[in-house]
């Protein structure tokens, strides 16, 4: 007879506890082992389910969401399906902000789990900071309606928390032999949740923020325009403190995008462009380190809310 503790009561008890891959092909002689955290393997396909799960019941338990009330964010999608999905079950209003330089695949499931979505023109198609600054007020004035509760990712201290447990599981995956770990930065609460949850086991491991080349406003303090979904907003994000990181990378967005192709292909690992920033800086780690150290990253989330683009277009 099966363990009853196998099944889930929902959904929401699925996020999490997420599997991590050694690249086999990628890694030649010499270098550090390369681990992945598949963090598609969350229910809407992103890691963002984590965030989206703990900001709505922390905001619960404070009292500061209640039974009828909206809640609000302005997001590049990922996080504002999660969010969808985490209210969906929870019955409660939502209303992302996002834009037509996301994905089509992510507007289309914020709307399927109930959304009330509101689009800004990106022109172009580029990820430009003014972009992110338009979606950013037009949250905040919808928060100062009544009845409604404004997720806020980028200053959120739940999202930290939630992301801590990317750090646990790796520590527990992985043990005490981890030498390094990288991440693109977008709300900042990843990077800094793994490496506080890492430096709480007592892990030594070095921990490398990464943005794309052509915004790179943590190296630089200049945003640009870009098309890695989900990093990079133009401004250094809130959560980012000194201490929780020990260096800052940038990576060329070309290969990024040719990196998310090789890993399907040589690796079965399909992903996003931001999934690919974060091996291809995890791969240059790996050189630099060389043999017996190890190396994690995630693969944020799944290559199939990338499709009607042309990240994946031959």
């Amino acid at each position: 007879m099966p363990e009853k503790n196998l099944v889930r009561d929902s959904v929401l008890s699925a996020i999490g506890n997420t599997p991590v891959v050694r690249l086999r092909k990628m890694v030649t002689a010499g270098m550090a082992d390369v681990l992945v955290k598949l963090e598609y393997y969350n229910p809407t396909g992103s890691y963002k389910d984590r965030m989206a799960l703990a900001m709505i019941e922390g905001a619960e338990a404070r009292g500061e969401l209640r039974a009828g009330m909206r809640v609000v964010e302005w997001t590049g999608g990922s996080t504002g399906s999660s969010l969808a999905m985490v209210c969906a079950i929870k019955g409660y209003r939502f209303t992302p902000i996002s834009s037509d330089g996301f994905s089509d695949e992510k507007l289309r499931t914020m709307r399927l789990f109930g959304g009330d979505l509101e689009i800004f023109t990106a022109e172009g198609g580029k990820l430009v900071p003014e972009l992110y600054q338009r979606m950013k007020r037009r949250a905040e004035e919808l928060a100062e309606e009544p009845g409604t509760f404004y997720t806020n990712q980028f200053n959120n201290t739940d999202a930290i928390r939630a992301y801590m447990g990317i750090g646990r599981e790796l520590v527990e995956q992985v043990g005490d032999g981890l030498t390094a770990f990288c991440g693109g930065v977008g709300t900042g609460g990843m990077i800094v949740g793994v490496s506080r949850a890492l430096k709480e086991a007592g892990s030594k491991a070095r921990i490398v923020a990464l943005e794309p080349a052509g915004s790179p406003v943590l190296t630089t303090g200049k945003g640009g325009a870009h098309r890695v979904e989900g990093i990079a907003a133009g401004f250094r994000p809130p959560h980012l403190k000194d201490g929780d990181f020990d260096e800052v990378r940038t990576v060329e967005e070309g290969a990024a995008r040719e990196m998310a192709r090789r890993l399907a292909k040589e690796e079965g690992i399909f992903a996003g462009t931001s999934s690919g920033l974060n091996v291809t800086a995890a791969l240059e780690l790996a050189r630099e380190l060389g043999q017996g150290s190890t190396v994690a990253t995630v693969a944020v989330d799944t290559g199939f809310k990338y499709l009607a683009g042309d990240l994946y277009r031959e």
